[in-house]
This record gives C-alpha cells, sequence and structure tokens, in this order.
C-alpha cells in the first residue's frame, strides 16, 4: 500500500498536468483531498482537455507527436534490437538472440513520427515500473532531440518540468471537430507514449487498462477509449473537448472497475465513438449540439450497459448542456 506520502507526491504529478480551478457551482474538497481522490479507485475524479501531453505539439518539432515506430529502435549501446513489442506498457524485444525486457530498454531510442509525416530521435531517460495493482503500468521519462542537438522531455507539465509517460500500443488521431477525431487506431506498428495527466494515462490509472480484461473475461480496450471521450467531454465523438481543466466528474460501469459513488445528476453514457446519450447536466461551458448523438430514453440507465454502453458519468454542476 503507498504510504501517504507517495500517494501525495503522485497525485500532485497528475493534478499539475490535467487540471485548473473548481467550478464555482460546487463546494472544492480541501487540497488532501482532491489529491486523494484524483488516483482514488473509484468515484470522483478531474477531467481535462488534453487527450495526450500539453506540448506534443510545438512549433520546434513541427507537428504533433502521432506515434512511434517499433522498428529502427536501438538498445542504450547502440545496437539494432528486433522483435520489439509491449506486453501491457512493457516492453519487450531482442538483442541479437537474446531477450531484452522490462528495465533493459534504459537508454534505449525510438523513432517518433510526427504530423507532417517527418520523424525525430526519442531517448528512453528512465524507467519505473508501477507497484500493487498497477505492476503492469511502466512509466518512461522520455526525450526528443532537438534541431539545436540538446535532449528535452517529450512530456512536460504546464510549469514546463518534465512527466512520465505510459507506453501504450496503438496510436490515437489528434484531430479535433472533424469525423475521426479521437479515434484510437489499432496499429500494430506503433505505439503512443502517453503523458502521465493526460486523458489516455489518466484512463489507464482509473483501472481501464486496454490489454488487461474484467473479472468477467471482458476486454477493457473499449472502456479504455470511451474513458478518453469521457475524460475530454468529447460528446460528438469527433475529438472536439467541451469542458475546462479540473471539472469534477463520476464514472461507473458494468465491468467492475469504477463503481459508483455520489449522488449527482447524470451527465452521459459512452462509447467508444463518444456519448450514447447526454443529459443537461454537462460539464460543457456552452450548448452542445450532435448531429451524431442520437436520443436514447432514461440517458443514464444502467440496463443500457446491456446494449453498448460502457461508461456513464455523472456531474454535480449545474451547467446547461443543451
Amino acid at each position: 500500500m503507498m504510504t501517504l506520502q507517495r500517494v501525495v507526491a503522485a497525485c500532485l504529478a497528475v493534478v499539475a498536468v490535467g487540471c485548473g480551478t473548481e467550478s464555482s457551482e460546487f463546494e472544492a474538497p480541501s487540497l488532501r483531498t482532491q489529491m486523494a481522490e484524483v488516483v482514488s479507485p473509484n468515484g470522483r475524479n478531474l477531467n481535462g482537455r488534453n487527450l495526450n501531453g500539453r506540448n506534443l505539439n510545438n512549433a520546434e518539432l513541427g507537428g504533433m507527436l502521432v506515434s512511434v515506430a517499433y522498428t529502427g529502435a536501438l538498445s542504450s549501446s547502440g545496437k539494432a534490437l528486433s522483435n520489439v513489442r509491449l506486453e501491457g506498457s512493457a516492453f519487450v524485444g531482442l538483442d541479437g538472440a537474446n531477450p531484452v525486457t522490462g528495465m533493459g530498454f534504459n537508454g534505449a531510442r525510438f523513432v517518433g513520427k510526427l504530423g507532417d509525416g517527418s520523424t525525430l530521435p526519442l531517448r528512453v531517460d528512465t524507467i519505473t515500473q508501477g507497484s500493487g495493482v498497477d505492476s503492469d503500468l511502466w512509466s518512461y521519462r522520455v526525450s526528443y532531440q532537438g534541431t539545436d542537438g540538446a535532449w528535452r522531455a517529450v512530456c512536460q507539465d504546464s510549469s514546463g518540468a518534465a512527466v512520465s509517460a505510459i507506453a501504450v500500443a496503438g496510436r490515437w488521431d489528434y484531430r479535433q471537430g472533424v469525423t475521426g477525431g479521437g479515434e484510437k487506431i489499432n496499429d500494430t506498428a506503433a505505439f503512443t507514449f502517453a503523458c502521465e495527466g493526460a486523458a489516455i494515462a489518466k484512463c489507464m490509472h482509473f483501472g481501464y487498462k486496454p490489454w488487461a480484461t474484467a473479472s468477467n473475461g471482458q476486454s477493457l480496450a473499449g472502456h479504455h477509449q470511451a474513458c478518453t471521450r469521457m475524460v475530454r467531454a468529447d460528446f460528438c465523438g469527433d475529438g472536439e473537448s467541451h469542458t475546462t481543466d479540473g471539472q469534477w466528474v463520476n464514472l461507473y460501469d458494468a465491468a467492475g472497475v469504477q463503481g459508483d459513488t455520489e449522488s449527482w445528476s447524470t451527465e452521459a453514457e459512452w462509447n467508444e465513438g463518444g456519448a450514447r446519450c447526454f443529459t443537461s447536466q454537462t460539464r460543457a461551458q456552452a450548448p452542445v449540439t450532435c448531429a451524431n448523438v442520437t436520443a436514447i430514453a432514461n440517458c443514464g440507465d444502467t440496463a443500457h450497459f446491456q446494449s453498448g454502453t460502457r461508461i456513464i458519468s455523472e456531474t454535480p454542476y449545474g451547467t446547461t448542456g443543451l
């Protein structure tokens, strides 16, 4: 079990990356309560606008870092690695005939792909394995080589400090407001460094690990993608967020991962494509209209878990989202 000091340290990192000021319409808990509940296994959590890290789209990079290739990986000594892949969030591969796993990828080099089609060198600087129920969550500090030859952190918080990433198979479409925006692409040749504090990583910490299965044997890959939509309030399923950082949201499912711990108003039902339905009580800062979201009677009815709903969200806010 984490000591209080470790819990506080972990939560401070998450709050710094993904969260902001609480809404005045809901009485904010104390800082200690906020920090504890960000990583709570169940119940209320803080949302955020970012699908992945804040600085993955900047002038120096020349475009969004959209994926990382398995091929072209090098060991810390510069030797080519083969058969590189992810098992959960841990790398495995071969150095000649010798297996390389886990911590053996410290110092490894990868090739990142940008949105404009160009590439850049990436380097794994540190590796940390999670503990307890999160022993399958491996965190990586990753740097990219800038045009001046210097190495800089790929993932940064709002102050510019380096934060870790979780490696996850596949890649995402980072476009916003278009068909396909926010979609998970199951590309077997690529993976994503999901920056801590943004939606892809947050949803793994919530328990929706896309490589894992629920107690009933159901894959959690769909729940993870639905969660990335939910965290960002991507109601229309087009990659556009309709919230601000730091809004409270309660989420629960029928897979036994997240339970309903609050008596808040139903906000929406979610699947991989966005909201299946949503009510007038949302985190949206302005009315939201989605041409592709059809009305479902009794939005929030738990019976809908049997017909395609992955997650139901609730909000304490009285904002109007319709």
